[in-house]
């Protein structure tokens, strides 16, 4: 995963649309059946789904690009589709920090639509990632036809203070294992698919060190909840990762 504190060049997305390789697999109808199977667009009727679709465009962003800075113009909203992207926070004149890494099926980028202010979280991708980008004016145009637009937005907002309210929670648990486990649930919506977090990051996300992270992902492994490789982290199964870190044995 790219080190927060690097400064890295916005080069934008470039969109794709049958390009050779692997983004095949990640076509429009790919995309399609992952937003609307988890997430916050599951959530929705049919009719505002296919409102979505058919005003987004398909863009892919590289490991490392930068999607948007704190404090950059106002902008739409992202589904991710595949890949991994790093969500950073800070005060005015203070490094960013790792807040949370969003995985195939969050979405993010709502503030905007809410508020009229600048960004107010930093993103990067981590891995090569593809997503869905609906414009803010499109977002505008669909509240402006439907009031209950509004509302669906905003519901990307309250999913999103779930996530903050329960990383608070979870971080007072005194068991470091366990919170360990909790981080790992928070950014896992998929399982088998890698997660793009080194050791470090996760202690961020939890709180720990890198030995104590180590030894859990050892536990973990020896569990059969994860799998691990070089930076990223592969839950296998959720459930059972669930159970210990709400308190069960393993």
């Amino acid at each position: 995963m790219t080190d927060l504190r690097e400064t890295c060049a916005d080069r934008g997305a470039a969109p794709f649309r049958g390009i050779a390789g692997e983004i095949d697999l990640i076509g429009p109808s790919k995309a399609r059946d992952l937003l609307a199977g988890i997430g916050w667009l599951s959530q929705q009727p049919g009719e505002f789904q296919d409102q979505v679709f058919r005003r987004a465009t398909s863009v892919k962003y590289r490991a490392g690009e930068v999607i948007y800075r704190l404090g950059d113009p106002l902008g739409g909203i992202y589904g991710f589709v595949s890949g991994g992207v790093v969500a950073s926070v800070a005060p005015p004149q203070a490094t960013p920090q790792l807040m949370h890494v969003l995985t195939p099926g969050s979405w993010t980028g709502e503030g905007s639509f809410l508020s009229r202010q600048p960004r107010r979280v930093g993103l990067q991708a981590a891995i090569d990632t593809t997503a869905i980008y609906l414009p803010l004016e499109q977002m505008d145009q669909m509240a402006g036809r439907d009031p209950m637009a509004t509302r669906r937005f905003t519901q990307i907002l309250m999913m999103n203070l779930d996530l903050v309210l329960n990383a608070f929670y979870d971080l007072q648990d005194p068991d470091e294992h366990r919170r360990i486990a909790r981080a790992l649930r928070r950014v896992t919506a998929l399982e088998q698919v890698p997660i793009p977090l080194a050791q470090a990051a996760l202690g961020m996300l939890s709180s720990t060190s890198r030995k104590t992270v180590n030894a859990a992902l050892k536990r973990f492994t020896e569990a059969g909840w994860v799998k691990s490789a070089y930076r990223s982290i592969v839950v296998i199964d959720l459930k059972g990762l669930t159970r210990f870190a709400e308190g069960g044995r393993d």
